[in-house]
């Protein structure tokens, strides 16, 4: 019998800028992804180190960063796939209100980006349809392309999508991921896209759902953390992407319903293990005995004795606190670390 392939590493892609704007969010998304995959151009290949220094350090030092340079990444067929969903954002008329006048309005986006390392005709053909709309200037660099922030906006979000196949490139499954959701969600009304079931919009519900913070934690802690429960990663992993399969087949209304039973699930597991922990903390005679102990300890002015006291009494309220098991062990054990 042939050995049973392992599942591909599941990677956070990051998008729609080069790199994400929140550290802590980073932090989290560690946690619960097998790395962090961002589209950087090679001019931009410093950024990550000179803008978080911290984060980027302790994610490549554990391997957990994947770099997708978008000069090899968005070749002739991403190319093909952006100009086919370009134009018919075009020619639907939602760009045409867009107020071209004002400087502030526009940001550079690599030429890479735009397909020109792909397919250089039909960037070409993208750009000058957007310059005619006074969306697009040309290049000041060589590199890159001042665009209005809006389209070059959209065009990040589409490439989100469109590159997801790359992923098989380099063993991975490539699940979109951002901290400015209220710019994409915006986005996506406008252009009537909706959002895929990945495993990134089940493991950013659960965060929510089980109020993980990793925020006053530092990086090297979280990574510690991960590594200490690894096999409980992988069995949370695999039934976030079992969840997010089935979600893919469902409309909207049944992922509505598919959530709402998966919030009720946690949240009747999160007030189990309280009322679990409730009891716990009533049940070991050690920490009741270990406080009084330290009592004792302080009024002889013993705080050795103190010390050792609440330690042994806390090692007995801990023995007997719940452990949770089964697909949601590794989340809930975050929350236990990390929740604040």
């Amino acid at each position: 019998m042939p050995p049973l392939l392992a599942p591909p590493k599941n990677f956070a892609y990051y998008y729609p800028d080069p790199m994400w704007r929140s550290g802590d969010w980073i932090k989290n998304l560690v946690l619960f992804f097998d790395g962090i995959a961002i589209l950087l151009p090679r001019y931009l290949r410093d950024k990550p180190s000179r803008v978080d220094p911290a984060i980027t350090a302790g994610l490549e030092q554990h391997g957990l960063l994947e770099i997708i340079e978008p000069e090899v990444a968005v070749d002739k067929t991403a190319t093909e796939e952006l100009a086919r969903a370009l134009e018919g954002v075009i020619a639907s008329g939602a760009l045409d209100k867009l107020n071209a006048d004002d400087d502030s309005a526009f940001a550079t986006l690599s030429m890479s980006r735009l397909g020109f390392y792909g397919d250089e005709t039909l960037a070409k053909q993208m750009f000058d349809a957007l310059k005619d709309r006074s969306l697009a200037r040309e290049t000041e660099d060589g590199a890159s392309l001042p665009m209005h922030r809006q389209v070059r906006s959209i065009i990040l979000v589409l490439l989100s999508q469109i590159l997801r196949p790359y992923g098989e490139k380099i063993g991975a499954t490539l699940s979109p991921a951002t901290d400015v959701p209220e710019l994409v969600h915006a986005l996506g009304e406008l252009l009537n896209i909706q959002p895929d079931a990945s495993p990134g919009a089940v493991i950013e519900f659960d965060i929510a759902a089980v109020s993980v913070n990793l925020g006053p934690v530092p990086i090297d802690e979280v990574l510690s953390f991960r590594a200490e429960h690894l096999d409980a990663h992988k069995l949370y992993s695999a039934s976030v992407r079992k969840f997010a399969n089935e979600l893919s087949r469902m409309d909207s209304r049944e992922r509505d319903d598919a959530f709402a039973l998966r919030q009720a699930e946690l949240d009747e597991m999160a007030a189990d293990l309280r009322s679990r922990s409730r009891k716990a903390w009533r049940k070991p005679a050690s920490f009741g005995l270990g406080l009084a102990g330290a009592a004792v300890s302080l009024t002889s002015g013993n705080f050795l004795g103190a010390a050792l006291s609440v330690a042994g009494g806390i090692a007995g309220y801990q023995s007997a606190m719940p452990k949770p098991t089964g697909a949601y062990s590794y989340l809930f054990n975050a929350q236990r670390r990390f929740g604040y």
